[in-house]
């Protein structure tokens, strides 16, 4: 598979993708057919063993990306301080993957706030020189467009560091009326969407609308965006959820649909063609 940016979904199994991956050893090893990136989603949860990690890396091939969100413990619950060993024995046990890491998904809940600034920097710049990370920030000051906010942009540009782009607007413009679309609307943070241009490899993380088809006036300044990164040669990383993921395959497919169009030479998904109909009211 050949694709000049990274495409990618917040897991790589879901049983309602059995039907419409490639078959293969694994469920990494068929995801990982059709896409070049993973949000690693499971790590901030639960941290893996190092024998899990080397599992994985055998599973995927040199040109693909993990993207691992630090343990819930360091970002959530220490908000980054009175960390002890924590970061280098999260970093000991993943070092299997440290060839396919991509930036590391450095989530900060909304109690991270402009007074714990110092904090991320301090986390930010002890960080192994082969590793990096991107951030994303959820309190309110971080999107206000004032000193707060640019004194964080400004801290992430001097490291070289991409700020995480959520994109959740399709998702809260949709009628609650499914069970998957009100539990993704309580759990997913409705923050404005701030892109922070740099050096850094842009990463966004799309929440679609649950009717595929809405998605389409959404997803149109991501896909002109995405296709001038492309264009310039830089390689953004794109991943793609749902109110329930078992129809982020048909998504992303949507997405690369859109993307030709807009690149005709850019790979597709090899996707079975077959899929069923999804956000119907």
């Amino acid at each position: 598979m050949t694709r000049p940016y990274y495409l990618g979904a917040p897991q790589w199994h879901h049983p309602n993708w059995n039907s419409r991956l490639p078959p293969g050893r694994s469920p990494l090893e068929r995801y990982s057919q059709v896409f070049n990136c993973v949000e690693g989603n499971t790590t901030f949860y639960a941290t893996p063993s190092q024998s899990q990690c080397r599992q994985w890396r055998s599973q995927v091939t040199d040109d693909f990306r993990f993207l691992l969100k630090f343990p819930r413990a360091i970002t959530h619950e220490l908000l980054l301080t009175g960390l002890g060993t924590q970061v280098h024995d999260f970093l000991e046990v993943i070092a299997p993957l440290e060839d396919v890491l991509g930036p590391f998904l450095l989530q900060l809940p909304a109690a991270f706030g402009p007074e714990q600034l110092d904090r991320l920097w301090h986390f930010a710049d002890a960080l192994p020189e082969s590793l990096s990370c991107t951030v994303e920030v959820r309190h309110p000051a971080f999107f206000r467009k004032g000193e707060e906010e640019r004194a964080l942009n400004r801290g992430l540009r001097e490291r070289g560091i991409a700020r995480v782009c959520f994109d959740s607007r399709a998702l809260f413009s949709a009628a609650p009326d499914t069970e998957a679309t009100r539990d993704a609307q309580r759990k997913k943070p409705r923050v404005p969407v701030h892109l922070l241009p740099g050096e850094a490899p842009a990463v966004v993380r799309y929440i679609g609308h649950p009717d595929l088809e809405s998605n389409r006036h959404f997803l149109a300044p991501w896909v002109e965006r995405a296709g001038r990164w492309i264009e310039a040669g830089q390689q953004p990383y794109i991943f793609m959820h749902m109110p329930d993921n078992g129809d982020a395959l048909a998504l992303a497919a949507l997405w690369s649909e859109l993307l030709r169009d807009r690149l005709p030479d850019v790979a597709g998904l090899e996707l079975n063609n077959h899929h069923p109909q999804i956000g119907l009211f």
